[in-house]
C-alpha cells in the first residue's frame, strides 16, 4: 500500500514536471530550469493557473482572480503534514519580507478538519488566507496528489506560473525566487 502511494505521487511529481519543462525549440535551450527542485519558467514559456475559488477557512468566498496584477505565492498545505509543519515559519517571514512589494501568498488546505486547520494556522501565527479544500478538489486542477504535499507555486503578474517547488521550503530558498519573479514587472517597465 506504502509502495502504491510512493508511486502514484512519483507520477503525478512526473506529470506536472514534464508539462512544466517544455523545451523550446529556439536555438536548443531549455526554457524552464530544475534546480535542487525549485523548477522556474521563462515568461514566455509559463501556463496559465487554473481558477481557483472557494471557501476560506474563515468562511467568506476568495477568487484568486482577484489577485492579477500582484505575485501570488499558493502553498498547499494540511494540519496534519509534517513537512507543512516545518516550513510553516519560513512561508510567514516570506510573506511579511514581500507583502509590501506586491506579493500576497494563499495557502489551501487539503483533506482536512476546518477546526484543525484553523487551529494549524493559529499556532503557526499564519496571517495570509487559506483555503479549505477538505476533497482536495484545487489540489487536483494544480496536478497534485493530496499526498505529495507541501507544494508550492509562485504565480506572476499575469497569473502564470512561474516557479514550482515540491517540497518543504525555507525562507533561503522561497524567498530569492519570489523576489525574481517579483523584480520582473520593475525589468519589464525599464527606466523611469
Amino acid at each position: 500500500m506504502r509502495a502504491r502511494r510512493w508511486i502514484t505521487a512519483l507520477l503525478a511529481a512526473a506529470t506536472v514536471t514534464a508539462g512544466l519543462v517544455g523545451c523550446s525549440a529556439e536555438q536548443g535551450e531549455q526554457r524552464c530550469t530544475n534546480t535542487d527542485g525549485i523548477i522556474e519558467c521563462a515568461p514566455e514559456d509559463r501556463s496559465t493557473v487554473p481558477e481557483v475559488t472557494g471557501e476560506l477557512l474563515e468562511g467568506t468566498s476568495y477568487d484568486l482572480a482577484s489577485t492579477r496584477g500582484q505575485v501570488v505565492v499558493v502553498n498547499f498545505w494540511g494540519s496534519w503534514c509534517n513537512p507543512c509543519r516545518a516550513e510553516a515559519d519560513d512561508l510567514e517571514n516570506t510573506y511579511q519580507a514581500t507583502k509590501d512589494s506586491g506579493v500576497t501568498f494563499l495557502g489551501i488546505n487539503v483533506q482536512d478538519d476546518r477546526d484543525k486547520a484553523i487551529a494549524f494556522e493559529e499556532s503557526f501565527k499564519v496571517t495570509y488566507p487559506s483555503l479549505f479544500d477538505p476533497a482536495s478538489r484545487l489540489a487536483l486542477r494544480f496536478d497534485i496528489a493530496p499526498n505529495s504535499i507541501p507544494a508550492t507555486f509562485i504565480l506572476d503578474r499575469q497569473g502564470r506560473i512561474a516557479t514550482v517547488i515540491r517540497m518543504a521550503v525555507t525562507e533561503e530558498r522561497i524567498l530569492p525566487a519570489v523576489q525574481k519573479v517579483a523584480a520582473e514587472q520593475a525589468a519589464l517597465a525599464g527606466p523611469g
